[in-house]
């Protein structure tokens, strides 16, 4: 590679992955999409730079990029589950990467070979956490609402998950396996340095272009001109309500194909549907009001208090217990357990606890 391409490359790379930073930083949406997404662009910013030989040079004694590379598998799952789940940051999904730049540190400092023990430890770490990533791509595909955020799931981001991966097999077959010849198709080479410069190219294209409804709430839009279309819209909404009225949404492993199917409506205009006129961005959200609202009814009620949270997840339609939890807590702020607790407590007539 020519010594000016190798830099141009990188700097075409960093400057679209501060655009998108900052693009998605000035929408004023919620502050978990926009420290997510900052934090994963500015983080793979840094590897992009750190891993090249030039740029290393120039670079010297910059620990802060330095740190910022280190957490680039921990920054990148946090940035994809708070895109694509809309989950919230919190402690937990945090802990990744102070975890990471843990790691990182020491394997700098530790003689070898406990240095090499480390940075296998820091290498398996990224790589699981870039295969959950694309785990939490691939999962919530049929589910996603939003035709923006789709897109981005089978074009760019599963690859840029396999992407991570890929580049931590090669680092080990390199470093362990002293198999060189592998170094071109690292991110700090030719071919690597090229896939990761295509690969966030198309991610900046698709997040620009589609950020309004990526990032942004949902809307419930105004009766369009086409009566005949606004007509058809209100009767799928009647079959709907219908659909959940009748308990619908207590089948275990309900897909929103299935409800489709249930109301001979085809999938994309019902996810059109749900997404624009009831604001809800994903299918698990949409169940979860109508879960969720049962659930609490019969926590709170004193003749259910012998029947287990895990019975009662299942009974409306959670395969486990996790996704309730998880759910309940998004809903409530509170554990399902602690929140039968404080609903009973003021409750006469509750049974003897088993």
């Amino acid at each position: 590679m020519s010594p000016l391409l190798d830099p141009f490359i990188r700097g075409v790379t960093v400057g679209a992955l501060l655009v998108i930073a900052l693009a998605v930083w000035r929408t004023g949406v919620s502050r978990h999409a926009r420290v997510g997404t900052l934090l994963g662009m500015v983080s793979i910013a840094a590897w992009t730079m750190t891993e090249s030989h030039a740029m290393q040079a120039a670079l010297r004694n910059a620990f802060p990029l330095d740190a910022l590379a280190m957490v680039v598998g921990g920054s990148f799952w946090l940035f994809v589950a708070a895109v694509f789940e809309d989950r919230p940051i919190s402690g937990r999904a945090l802990a990744p990467i102070p975890i990471l730049l843990a790691t990182g540190v020491s394997m700098n400092l530790a003689p070898h070979p406990i240095s090499d023990v480390i940075w296998v430890i820091h290498n398996l770490v990224g790589a699981t956490l870039c295969l959950h990533a694309g785990f939490i791509v691939v999962r919530g595909w049929r589910g996603d609402l939003i035709e923006s955020r789709r897109r981005l799931r089978g074009l760019v981001f599963g690859f840029a998950a396999l992407f991570g991966v890929a580049e931590v097999a090669v680092a080990m077959a390199g470093r362990l396996g002293r198999n060189h010849a592998l170094s071109a198709f690292s991110v700090s080479g030719v071919y690597g340095g090229m896939a990761l410069a295509v690969l966030v190219l198309a991610s900046a294209a698709l997040l620009l272009q589609g950020r309004s409804s990526l990032f942004g709430p949902s809307r419930r839009p105004e009766a369009g001109p086409d009566a005949r279309a606004e007509a058809a819209d209100r009767q799928l909404l009647a079959k709907l309500d219908a659909f959940m009225a009748d308990g619908g949404w207590k089948r275990e492993g309900l897909t929103i194909g299935a409800v489709a199917r249930a109301l001979e409506a085809p999938e994309h205009r019902l996810r059109r549907l749900i997404n624009n006129r009831l604001g809800h961005r994903n299918f698990a959200d949409f169940l979860n009001v109508s879960r969720i609202e049962a659930a609490k009814r019969r926590l709170a009620d004193p003749r259910e208090a012998r029947t287990t949270v895990a019975a009662i997840a299942f009974d409306l339609g959670y395969g486990s217990l996790g996704p309730f939890n998880r759910a309940f807590r998004a809903a409530t702020g509170a554990a399902p357990s602690e929140w039968r607790r404080q609903a009973l407590q003021t409750s006469p007539d509750l049974p003897e606890a088993v």
